[in-house]
């Protein structure tokens, strides 16, 4: 019953992540790409999750930890290029 519900699961974020797909190829604005991209990697974490659970390993955790640490740090560094024009003061 587990596994049908991940895979269940699964489909619903693929299609969130084709939807966030679109909205940052044709979002009218800078900030509506970035937050696309944002929530492609919250997306991304949550596939990878999905499948460590699916194949009851816990490598695969490690692996969302760092995308959540990269996610965290470009939506940083594109917030402040936006705000001031430079990334390093």
């Amino acid at each position: 019953m587990l596994d049908i519900s991940i895979v269940i699961v699964a489909g619903m974020l693929c299609i969130a992540l084709i939807l966030n797909f679109w909205r940052l190829a044709i979002g009218p604005h800078v900030v509506d790409r970035i937050l696309a991209l944002d929530t492609m990697y919250i997306n991304s974490i949550a596939l990878i999750l999905l499948y460590g659970i699916y194949n009851r390993t816990t490598l695969y955790f490690e692996a969302a930890l760092l995308i959540a640490m990269l996610g965290f740090v470009s939506s940083v560094a594109f917030g402040k290029y936006l705000l001031r024009g430079d990334i390093i003061e």
